[in-house]
């Protein structure tokens, strides 16, 4: 393959992947759920540690997890990492826009609590998806095996583009680490990162009918010539 039809699949691929948040109950097959992983155990990582581990739910083992974390309470939840201290600025006007253009296409009305909450709780229902990947690191590896897994959620991601596989990456369901180490049995050395909700998209649903924006290069990058 030439360098130019290379950049072609990976920029056809970048643009057409989008947080799925409505799943159809079809299940991904399991060759094709090891095909994806096979291809995003390629992700470079720092002096190839390779420190994350995956746990994905499928068939019942899925809806015995929807169950319990809807049942979770609120209080007592928390986070292997800390979360951000705050957006500012252009990260706060983006957070608002992504998440004003979900609440516009699901008709729910701006200052709606109710209506929000009700939508904020469709990430522990994983958006209805047949299956769910729990991202995890090695505690001893701190913010360096994060940052690992981050890059191996990327992959994952444009893995599962590349075959028809919808997905959604989730912090919210790493506020839940205490649930998620019990019912998947984690080691007391692993850290959850995040969650990757994952299955065929509902192309009907509302949902999935807006998709964010990006900066331009020149607002990300700069270039030091002397």
């Amino acid at each position: 393959m030439t360098p130019e039809n290379s950049s072609s699949v990976l920029t056809t691929l970048l643009n057409a992947r989008h947080s799925c948040r409505a799943f159809l109950p079809d299940p991904v097959p399991r060759p094709v759920q090891e095909q994806l992983l096979q291809m995003a155990q390629r992700t470079a990582s720092w002096c190839n540690s390779q420190p994350w581990q995956i746990h994905i739910t499928e068939d019942a083992g899925t809806e015995r997890l929807r169950q319990a974390l809807g049942a979770a309470p609120q209080s007592g939840a928390g986070s292997d990492f800390p979360w951000p201290r705050e957006y500012q600025g252009v990260y706060q006007e983006r957070r608002r826009e992504c998440g004003f253009a979900l609440y516009d296409s699901v008709g729910i009305a701006r200052g709606d609590r109710d209506a929000s909450a009700r939508q904020a709780q469709e990430n522990f229902r994983l958006f209805g998806a047949p299956h769910v990947a729990i991202i995890t690191s090695d505690e001893a590896l701190g913010v360096y095996g994060a940052v690992d897994c981050g890059a191996y959620v990327a992959n994952f991601l444009l893995a599962a583009a590349s075959l028809g596989v919808a997905t959604i990456p989730q912090a919210a369901l790493a506020s839940r680490s205490a649930l998620l180490r019990e019912f998947f049995g984690l080691r007391d050395d692993r850290r959850v990162v995040c969650g990757i909700s994952f299955g065929y998209a509902d192309a009907a649903h509302p949902a999935n009918g807006f998709r964010t924006r990006r900066a331009d290069v020149a607002t990300a990058a700069a270039w030091v010539t002397q």
